[in-house]
């Protein structure tokens, strides 16, 4: 089982936005959503845009190039629900954001 590892500061992510991050080779999005932490791919699997540049709203985000929505929880494509990108468990230990990469499920 992987272990968790830091990605960023707590301060780092705005609140009800997203921050790009890199672990294990992975580019990874994290996001504040209503104040609690999630993680799932960055690439939208579309196009390749960043995914923590969208708007974020009540759990989804949106892709910013073509619309296509992902909930952050764990990584459901709005229009097709038995496709997902891949989602990583989050924790924040003191002020470190730490994501555990084995999963990506």
């Amino acid at each position: 089982m992987e272990e968790f590892v830091t990605v960023c500061r707590r301060g780092e992510i705005p609140p009800g936005g997203g921050k790009t991050v890199e672990a294990g080779g992975k580019l990874i999005a994290v996001f504040d959503d209503a104040g609690t932490l999630c993680a799932i791919s960055d690439v939208c699997p579309h196009m390749g845009a960043s995914l923590s540049d969208g708007e974020l709203e009540d759990g989804v985000v949106t892709c910013r190039w073509h619309a296509w929505r992902f909930r952050v929880a764990d990584g459901t494509w709005m229009n097709n629900p038995r496709i997902k990108i891949p989602a990583y468990e989050v924790r924040q230990v003191g002020d470190e954001v730490q994501v555990r990469l084995a999963g990506g499920s």
